[in-house]
């Protein structure tokens, strides 16, 4: 590799536990980088004493970002400017997309050096549908706050992936139960860490049970699988269209059980009119 970096912001994504999995692209960034933007300069102080690194640093936060950000981007124009996060991948419920933003507007190159990520982490081991989800970062600590948005998340139909703090775990799942109904979850706690651990079940199950135990300690993300597929049989929707029937139109009955099975409108429409015997 080449002993300079090219001037510019590289993001770089750093272990959620495990300093092994810090990548080697990684380590050789974070090694030639001119100044490090690190979130808590103690806690990356640890990393780059592991690597053997002597970068200056910097801290940049949601606290100090609008003081800070004009100079590193003034910096990142004539040198390199890595981007760290206490653990993970930088932006993922971090700060950092508005130094990034900043950086595009400005012309300044930006580099991204992809790795661990805890959210994408805990859905390799949840034993949960992958294929469509949502990271949705903390939810509001408080039941009045996490009902509100977890209503606005209700009809999402894809995994949902939060992260979340052990003394609010059982609150939070108890919420969750009662407003998107008893999910299939998945709790990965401490991830790449010694104490490792993925406990799954129903939402209303394990919050009782964390009541019960007291709240886990470590790192938490929390995956809630998608609202279940309802299937109606044909009975089921002949029920269905004969009751709207009593006080809709046979467009409008067709329509709103439609709506209410995700059946096709137009078969409807038409066993609708079977129903009255119409044709």
């Amino acid at each position: 590799m080449n002993d300079t970096l090219p001037p510019g912001l590289y993001i770089v994504a750093t272990p959620i536990g495990n300093l092994g999995d810090i990548t080697i692209r990684a380590a050789d960034v974070l090694r030639k980088a001119e100044l490090i933007a690190a979130e808590d300069t103690r806690v990356t102080a640890k990393l780059l004493q592991h690597l053997g690194v002597r970068a200056p640093m910097t801290s940049y936060h949601d606290h100090n970002a609008d003081r800070v950000r004009p100079d590193l981007l003034e910096q990142a124009k004539t040198k390199a400017v890595a981007l760290v996060t206490d653990a993970g991948t930088p932006l993922i419920s971090d700060p950092g997309y508005k130094l990034v933003r900043a950086a595009h507007e400005e012309g300044i190159a930006v580099t991204t050096l992809p790795g661990p990520c805890a959210a994408v982490a805990a859905m390799t081991v949840a034993g949960l549908p992958t294929d469509r989800f949502l990271f949705a970062g903390f939810l509001p600590p408080k039941t009045a706050g996490r009902t509100k948005v977890l209503e606005e998340l209700k009809q999402v139909r894809a995994t949902l992936v939060f992260y979340e703090t052990g003394p609010r775990l059982a609150d939070c799942l108890a919420d969750i139960a009662a407003v998107l109904g008893d999910r299939e979850v998945a709790i990965a706690r401490e991830l790449t860490k010694l104490h490792e651990e993925v406990r799954r079940g129903r939402a209303g199950d394990l919050a009782r049970a964390l009541v019960a135990e007291g709240p886990p300690r470590g790192e938490i993300v929390l995956v809630v699988g998608p609202p279940v597929e309802e299937t109606f049989s044909q009975e089921a929707i002949e029920a269905r269209l004969k009751a709207a029937l009593a006080t809709l139109s046979v467009k409008e009955a067709a329509k709103q059980v439609a709506a209410e099975t995700g059946g096709n409108r137009q078969e409807l429409y038409k066993l609708a009119l079977g129903l009255t015997g119409r044709t």
